[in-house]
C-alpha cells in the first residue's frame, strides 16, 4: 500500500459519522471526488455520486455505491446525574460496547465520552447469576456532574455518539486495525478506482459515489438509484469475516481475495451477472472467494427500484465489524479495488445485453 492510499485509509476510517450524521464524511468525499469526474449529483438525503460521462447517450449506466455511515448511538435522554441513555444506530453486539471511548457531537461542539461498565469490585458478593447487558443497560458518561451541566454544554436528545479510534497497521504490515471499515472501505475503493480511471474512457457512463443511512435499513440508496438511473448496480461494502476459528466450512476468509456475494436473505445474484463477474475476475487474475451472507446490503434495496435493476454486493471480509476494532487484509482490499476497475473497463453494451438477457 503506497503512502497516498494509506493516508486516505487513515483519513476516512478515523472520520466520524453515523447514520443521519454523515455531513463531515460527505464534505471530505466531495472534495476528493470533484477532480475525478465530469459531474457530481447529490440526492435529497445526502448521498453524492460522481459521473464520468460517455459520448454515447445509449451507453450502459453502471453504478458503484459505497455508504458513508458507520454504526453509533443517539442520545435518548439525559439523566439527573448527567449520564446519557442511548439507542443504537445500526447493529451492535452489546458485549462489545462497554468501557470504550466515543465522541459526543452536540450543537456546541464535540466532547469525549465513554460507555459505562461495572467494576469487578462491585460484583463481589453478588449471589445472582450475572446477565449479559443490553443496549438499554449501558449508559454513556461524559463527566458532567448533573443534568443541568450537560444541558449547559448543549447536550440533548438527538445528539450523536460515534466511536473514537486511531487507525494502525499490524506488525507484519499485511493487515490494518481500524473502526468503520464497514464501510469506509467502499469510499476509499471508489476514490482509488477513479484515480486509476482518470484518463480512461470506459465503455459506459460510470457512476461512482456513496449513499447514506445504510446501517439503519438501507434507506439512502432508494433515492440515490432513482436519481442516477443505473442499468446495473454494485454495492461496494465490507462483510463479516468468520475465520478466527479456522477456515474450513467458513465464510469470508482474510487474505483469500475479494468477495463475490452469490446469495444472502435479500439478494440472489442474477445468473448472467455472475457469469460476467467470474469471467472478469478470471481474465484479470483477480483473487476472489464466494460468499453467502446472513445479512443484506444496499444491493437489496437497489434491485427493487425502477423496473428492477440487476444488483450485487462486492467487497471484502473483515473481522469484528460493527465494533471499535476491525481487522482487515490489505491484499483483499487491493483485490477488491482491482475488481471494481476491471468491471468498469469491461461492462459495455454487449455485456449489459447479455446480463439482461434470458
Amino acid at each position: 500500500m503506497n503512502a497516498k492510499t494509506w493516508a486516505r485509509v487513515q483519513k476516512y476510517t478515523e472520520l466520524q459519522g453515523t447514520s443521519g450524521q454523515e455531513q463531515t464524511i460527505r464534505k471530505a468525499f466531495r472534495e476528493e471526488l470533484l477532480p475525478l469526474v465530469d459531474d457530481i449529483k447529490q440526492d435529497g438525503l445526502g448521498g453524492i455520486f460522481g459521473v464520468k460521462k460517455n459520448s454515447d447517450l445509449h451507453a450502459p449506466r453502471v453504478m458503484f455505491a459505497a455508504h458513508m455511515d458507520e454504526v453509533g448511538f443517539i442520545v435518548t435522554s439525559v439523566l439527573p446525574n448527567g449520564a446519557l441513555k442511548v439507542a443504537a444506530v445500526g447493529g451492535w453486539n452489546p458485549t462489545v460496547i462497554s468501557s470504550q471511548r466515543f465522541t459526543l457531537f452536540t450543537i456546541n461542539g464535540a466532547y469525549p465520552i465513554v460507555s459505562s461498565s461495572v467494576s469487578p469490585h462491585l460484583l463481589r458478593g453478588r449471589d445472582s447469576q450475572i446477565t449479559l447487558p443490553t443496549v438499554d443497560d449501558i449508559l454513556f458518561d461524559a463527566g458532567f456532574v448533573d443534568q443541568a451541566e450537560a444541558h449547559a454544554f448543549g447536550v440533548f436528545p438527538g445528539d450523536f455518539i460515534v466511536p473514537e479510534v486511531a487507525t494502525i497497521m499490524t506488525a507484519n504490515k499485511k493487515r490494518v486495525i481500524s473502526k468503520a471499515w464497514d464501510n469506509r472501505f467502499g469510499m476509499v475503493t471508489i476514490l482509488e478506482a477513479l484515480d486509476a480511471l482518470k484518463d480512461v474512457q470506459t465503455p459506459n457512463t460510470l457512476i461512482m459515489g456513496a449513499d447514506v443511512q445504510e446501517e439503519v435499513g438501507l434507506r439512502g440508496v432508494h433515492g440515490a438509484v432513482n436519481l442516477m438511473e443505473p442499468d446495473v448496480f454494485f454495492a461496494i461494502d465490507s462483510s463479516a469475516a468468520d475465520d478466527v476459528n479456522g477456515s474450513v466450512g467458513r465464510q469470508g476468509i482474510l487474505d483469500h481475495g475479494t468477495l463475490l456475494r452469490v446469495f444472502d436473505p435479500t439478494v440472489v445474484l442474477p445468473l448472467r451477472l455472475k457469469e460476467f463477474l467470474l469471467s472478469t475476475a478470471e481474465d484479470n487474475h483477480i483473487p476472489y472467494q464466494y460468499f453467502v451472507s446472513k445479512g443484506g446490503t444496499d444491493a437489496a434495496a437497489a434491485q427493487s427500484e425502477r423496473t428492477g435493476i440487476p444488483s450485487v454486493a462486492l467487497g471484502v471480509a473483515s473481522r469484528y465489524i460493527h465494533t471499535h476494532q476491525t481487522i482487515w487484509s490489505i491484499s483483499d482490499f487491493e483485490a477488491a479495488k482491482d475488481f471494481v476497475i476491471a468491471i468498469a473497463k469491461n461492462l459495455d453494451e454487449t455485456n449489459l445485453k447479455t446480463i439482461l438477457g434470458d
